[in-house]
């Protein structure tokens, strides 16, 4: 009896098990053949300008639509005023109310006929104007349209160009000597780069303190002018520019900066004190050197303020060596500075200044 009932569990368990790798090797086998997942094709990237193109308005209104953001002048001639516009369109449903326009710098832009509302449909332009700078390369200029586009209510445009030069000259700046003939001033040549003829229409320098002449009525592709110097106005003006107005229409300016050696060098050119205490004396030397190799001679020195005193003065060659003693005065309210001129008067009529500037103590 016991055999009997082992030997039918024995069976039932063996058929069990056997029943039990089926169906594990059933799931293997649909776990296998399922298909993979199709690959997602790459979505296309598309460009601000054309997603602008494509996206839908959720809201109704106005919407400025620009036919071009960048306004490209080209090459253009240093010096000139060019002209340019942007054309618009209300491309939504209710009226556009162009606001504020702002300009670059350099440049002007207005709306045309000064018109600022716009039906659905309806178009306008933007003018804009530039002057070129006076150096050459490239440059890159913004401006800003407000509108009621609650979309877009400031639209960035830009202009461009590319200034290069027209006409050239030579030297491009005058580097001058009071003790040469004329200033030791070279000739001035100026040459159109385009072979457009061109004329003189003035010139005119810092103080009038350098002329040549000019024949308004000839026109040419080159010229070579002749400065004449006046030696006591240039004295009064060491630094300057000349203007010389032209008529070439890419080039109606040409600007030469000049600069001329100074009679006399003081090292430090100026005094500065720092931590200074009231009444208590801090020692500086100063040194003036003739830069033309004179001799010279020094008449008197004195302090705007009494501030400064010399406590030596002595001649070595074509310079001079101060000795100075600078004594605070005492602080009169908050006041955490103070401030004096040394004055050094050349026998001849020539007078040499120095700044003196104190900072006091935070003690």
């Amino acid at each position: 009896m016991r055999r009997d009932c082992f030997r039918k569990f024995k069976i039932v368990f063996v058929a069990a098990f056997v029943l039990f790798l089926q169906i594990g090797c059933q799931e293997q086998v649909r776990v296998t053949e399922k298909p993979e997942p199709e690959l997602t094709a790459a979505k296309p990237v598309i460009s601000p300008a054309e997603t602008q193109a494509v996206v839908k308005r959720k809201e109704p209104g106005p919407e400025i639509s620009f036919e071009q953001m960048i306004y490209d002048f080209g090459k253009i001639g240093p010096g000139t005023r060019k002209v340019g516009e942007f054309k618009f369109t209300n491309t939504g449903d209710s009226l556009l109310e162009i606001g504020k326009i702002e300009a670059c710098c350099g440049g002007t832009a207005k709306l045309s006929k000064n018109k600022k509302k716009y039906a659905p449909g309806e178009s306008g332009t933007v003018e804009v104007s530039y002057n070129s700078g006076r150096y050459p390369g490239p440059i890159t200029k913004r401006l800003y349209v407000n509108s009621n586009d609650k979309a877009r209510p400031r639209v960035t445009l830009t202009i461009k160009a590319n200034i290069v030069p027209k006409v050239d000259y030579e030297p491009k700046t005058l580097k001058l000597l009071l003790k040469d003939e004329n200033a030791g001033c070279p000739k001035i040549t100026l040459r159109s780069l385009d072979n457009r003829p061109f004329a003189i229409k003035a010139f005119k320098s810092t103080a009038d303190c350098i002329t040549a002449k000019v024949d308004l009525e000839v026109q040419a592709t080159k010229f070579t002018l002749e400065p004449k110097v006046n030696i006591e106005k240039l004295r009064k003006g060491l630094n300057g520019i000349i203007n010389i107005s032209l008529t070439h229409p890419e080039c109606n300016l040409v600007t030469i900066s000049f600069t001329a050696l100074p009679r006399f060098k003081v090292n430090p050119p100026a005094l500065i004190v720092f931590n200074a205490e009231p009444q208590k004396p801090t020692i500086r030397k100063v040194w003036i050197l003739n830069n033309y190799d004179e001799d010279f001679e020094i008449e008197s020195a004195s302090s705007k303020n009494d501030i400064i005193k010399v406590l030596s003065q002595e001649k070595i060659g074509n310079r001079y060596n101060f000795e100075l003693e600078i004594t605070p005065p005492a602080t009169e309210g908050k006041s955490r500075t103070f401030t004096d001129t040394f004055f050094v008067n050349i026998k001849g009529g020539e007078k040499l200044q120095i700044a003196c500037r104190g900072f006091y103590s935070n003690k």
